[in-house]
């Protein structure tokens, strides 16, 4: 297990202490915690990569000339 070390500013350490104490734990583990879930997660790059593929594959080909008529693209006729 590695051990790191962090910084913080009075007010954010003793709000992080304030947390931990109603959840009957230290603020090491709330790091550790919220560390685990981060790494265990997908990133946002992962994320959009993913996100993408799923819309590529419902749009398949996109051509407006499929959609609209060229006078009602270009509200002509009315």
């Amino acid at each position: 297990m590695k051990n790191i070390t962090v910084s913080l500013d009075e007010e954010t350490y003793r709000r992080a202490r304030m947390r931990a104490a109603e959840r009957d734990t230290s603020v090491s583990a709330l790091v550790r915690q919220f560390l685990i879930e981060m790494a265990s997660g997908e990133s946002e790059s992962e994320r959009l990569k993913r996100d993408e593929a799923r819309l590529r594959d419902v749009i398949q080909s996109f051509r407006a000339a499929d959609r609209l008529e060229r006078d009602e693209l270009h509200e002509r006729g009315r």
